[in-house]
């Protein structure tokens, strides 16, 4: 399976963003023709305050974002694993992922299971929950021969979910991402290798880059095919783009014969 990952510096101009994603992912199937494209986290709108983020929201599956992607699947003949929107449903919110198959229609959707919550010494308060509802469901799909499963940013330091994602069937895991540069730098490559590792999955972290909110925030970027030895086998410039991988399942069967972790588990 070859898949592409698409790497974005989105701000708070929704259209803009918007026509930003259907350009990449164009390209990307006429330069490589993959068979699942991947966006990142917030790839129509990321606005810096939480109400502002939620102004962008849809309910499904209207939303000029639903619709976007859904066309763009249909129109190529291939699923997107279309990053994560802000997802209105009544008067709850919620950070969502939503993949389309080649025929356009949804087939799977996964909001955000761990939420954001920070309070540092010294008055910096981040509360996630207070905007963001929290998804229940773990979620798996098909592309082919291949099962993949959803994680959404923050999931990446909770490995219990991973463990979930591999004990029902994921060959593949896919992450879209905004991690910040501040954590980015030290943490993101470490823990999602670690994740690839542990799970013995092809690991897809796919993230935001560059400046947003007027250049006082930033994005880590730094997006990554890791296979399952936890090895990066493709790695984003700092800059939008996207990037290409072949992935092979005859490989990933060969690590989990010769290190069959998966059978060895005695606790949980």
């Amino acid at each position: 399976m070859k898949v592409a990952q698409i790497q974005m510096n989105t701000r708070e101009d929704k259209e803009a963003n918007l026509e930003t994603a259907a350009r990449l992912v164009t390209e990307a199937v006429e330069k490589e023709g993959p068979d699942l494209i991947v966006l990142p986290e917030y790839y129509a709108a990321l606005v810096p305050d939480p109400t502002g983020q939620q102004s962008t929201g849809e309910a499904f599956p209207e939303g000029t974002s639903y619709r976007l992607m859904s066309g763009l699947a249909a129109r190529h003949k291939v699923t997107i694993h279309a990053g994560s929107v802000v997802e209105k449903a009544g008067n709850q919110f919620f950070n969502t992922t939503l993949v389309f198959g080649p025929d356009g229609r949804e087939i799977a959707r996964y909001r955000k299971i761990h939420l954001f919550d920070v309070v540092v010494p010294g008055g910096l308060r981040y509360l996630e929950s207070e905007t963001v509802g929290r998804g229940e469901e773990v979620v798996t799909y098909r592309v082919g021969e291949y099962t993949v499963g959803c994680a959404i940013c923050y999931d990446l330091r909770f490995p219990e979910l991973f463990r979930k994602l591999r004990d029902r069937g994921a060959d593949v895991i896919v992450l879209p991402a905004a991690f910040t540069l501040q954590t980015g730098k030290d943490h993101w490559e470490t823990l999602c290798r670690a994740r690839a590792i542990e799970t013995q999955t092809y690991f897809l972290a796919t993230g935001q880059v560059g400046t947003h909110a007027g250049g006082r925030k930033a994005c880590w970027g730094h997006t990554m095919t890791i296979d399952p030895w936890g090895s990066v086998i493709a790695q984003a410039s700092d800059r939008e783009g996207f990037i290409t991988a072949r992935l092979d399942k005859g490989y990933l069967a060969e690590i989990r014969r010769s290190l069959p972790v998966a059978d060895h588990h005695v606790l949980g």
